[in-house]
């Protein structure tokens, strides 16, 4: 939507003064108004009380309680911290997505929307205390660098980075810097005892958010998008195309875990999947007049079936897309009940360089919905109401799913939908609590760093399987391998619990198995083997098998 023009109103500050008449009163008047503010003891260099709001042009009282407590209060105050708590609580009280943005945390904000930042193109580890290169990223300044996977580095500059317990936070700080500036960086190779010193250009590295796109059989492909971003859509299109050229008839779009992003994004993957000048989604507020989001062009996959996988971590632009999908029955919706985010917001940079991202709108559904959640009982309740789905058994049970949003809205063939709280999907898939889930996710964060280090010394025997088929067909993960990542994840701070480890073993050895083949095959190879065992994806096909292509 363009709103420059409310965009100005909203952050721009006014430059104008007073013009009213001289008076030969005026310095009477000011030399009154001075001497009442020294009897109260107000001898201040800037006068602020009474200061106008650069936007309203009313009278601000926050600016003046600030500058009070500023210049009275018992105990020296840090001005710039008070101000953004401040502001942090004033917009707690609007909506759970209406937040301040200092200026330190913009540019790492807008990166995965964006679709870039700028470094020099390495994915790492920090193993041992050391920071170790994953991938040097194809095309990137390492690479052509000559940065190697295994390249441990020991120095970035002239400081030592090995061994002193350095954070990723910081190692993403010395390493990223303005397009075309240098950085030093020395680095252990192999078993090689002297350092080799690379001097590295830092450029525009890509961030993907289509995780994964491949044939799951000779006609479903399959698509993960991890946010909707503003490169999103030209991702899909040519993994989609590239999809279509090896063959692909249906479409598996995982959206699970999706936090959303652009709209635009969103509608112009829509776009592609929908037929006609059908509407979309559409956007209202009480100072954005309402909106449409159309169809507008020829689409390349409006036929053919598909599916769109969700759970409770869809939000936003996956709910815009899974939304448009269900109502205008294109596909079939699969998984669990989504997030819950009907709000839209906009992005106003101030002039500190920190930002405002303010809710201005409300989305609606072609069907005319509003998913969005209650949030009347404040940002933590409604944080917290995943858990409370959790616990009520919603994740488990599709009879225990609640909102207090009853009014039904109708799809284009007349099926019932809901708004108020999710897209709830036509076929609902339990979590799987077949183990002690809470174990599982404490154990699968050694995962990664177990994987490299196994990989990188059994280069020879991964070296053998050539695609990502033969490597799911022909590798079994030994059980001494799996014993000794129980080693390594107690020596790495998890607690001994031999029941519990016994229970996990056969799906820790899949996932074990999925990060050995994203050493070799990235994403795809991560999600070619894990979907093979994934509940929501079995249903996506099983529905394929029982459905005629539209």
């Amino acid at each position: 939507m363009d709103n420059n023009n409310e965009k100005q109103k909203l952050y721009s500050y006014s430059s104008r003064t007073s013009s009213r008449p001289s008076s030969p009163y005026t310095p009477f008047i000011y030399a009154l108004i001075l001497a009442f503010g020294v009897m109260l003891g107000f001898a201040i260099n800037t006068i602020t009380v009474g200061k106008q709001s650069p936007i309203s042009g009313k009278y601000d009282k926050v600016s003046d309680i600030i500058n009070y407590i500023s210049l009275k209060y018992v105990d020296t105050i840090n001005r710039a911290q008070l101000i953004d708590k401040t502001i942090d609580k004033m917009l707690s009280n609007l909506d759970p997505h209406s937040v301040y943005i200092p200026a330190k945390d913009v540019g790492e904000m807008n990166e995965s929307l964006e679709g870039n930042f700028e470094g020099i193109g390495i994915e790492f580890y920090i193993v041992q205390d050391t920071i170790t290169v994953v991938t040097a990223i194809p095309g990137g300044p390492s690479e052509l660098a000559g940065v190697k996977a295994g390249d441990r580095i020991i120095r970035i500059e002239d400081s030592t980075v090995a061994g002193v317990k350095i954070k990723e936070a910081d190692v993403k700080h010395k390493l990223r810097g303005p397009k075309g500036s240098m950085v030093k960086v020395s680095m252990l190779r192999g078993g090689a005892a002297k350092l080799i010193d690379f001097k590295i250009s830092r450029d525009k590295i890509p961030l993907y958010s289509i995780d994964a796109g491949y044939l799951m059989t000779p006609e479903v492909g399959y698509i993960r998008i991890s946010n909707f971003g503003a490169n999103t859509h030209e991702e899909f299109t040519d993994k989609l195309n590239d999809l279509q050229r090896k063959g692909m008839k249906k479409l598996i779009i995982d959206l699970r875990g999706n936090p959303g992003g652009y709209l635009q994004a969103a509608t112009s993957i829509a776009d592609e999947l929908i037929s006609g000048d059908k509407l979309l989604v559409y956007t209202k507020g009480q100072a954005f007049p309402r909106q449409d989001y159309l169809a507008a062009k020829p689409g390349i996959f409006e036929r053919g079936d598909l599916c769109i996988l969700i759970d409770q971590g869809s939000a936003s632009a996956s709910e815009i897309l899974s939304g448009a999908i269900q109502d205008w029955d294109r596909g079939t919706i699969i998984g669990r009940t989504s997030f819950g985010k009907g709000l839209v917001q906009e992005q106003y940079e101030l002039r500190d360089g920190s930002a405002l991202r303010l809710t201005v709108a409300r989305y609606y559904t072609p069907s005319g919905r509003c998913i969005q959640r209650s949030y009347a009982k404040g940002t933590e309740d409604y944080y917290n109401d995943v858990y409370e789905r959790y616990s009520r058994g919603e994740f488990v049970h599709e009879d225990s799913i609640f909102s207090k949003d009853t009014t039904v809205y109708k799809t284009s063939k007349g099926r019932r939908v809901y708004g108020g709280g999710g897209i709830r999907p036509d076929i609902f898939v339990p979590m799987d609590t077949s183990g002690d889930n809470e174990y599982f996710y404490a154990i699968r964060s050694f995962v990664p760093e177990f994987v490299y280090r196994y990989s990188s010394h059994n280069a020879a025997v991964l070296s053998q399987f050539k695609t990502e088929e033969d490597f799911k067909k022909g590798y079994v993960v030994p059980e001494q391998m799996a014993n000794d990542f129980f080693v390594f994840a107690q020596s790495e701070g998890l607690k001994d619990n031999p029941a519990k480890a016994k229970r996990a073993t056969e799906k820790l050895k899949l996932y074990l198995k999925a990060f050995i083949a994203k050493q070799v095959w990235r994403m795809d190879g991560y999600y070619y083997i894990i979907n093979d065992e994934d509940n929501v994806v079995k249903a996506a096909l099983k529905n394929f098998s029982s459905s005629v292509s539209k």
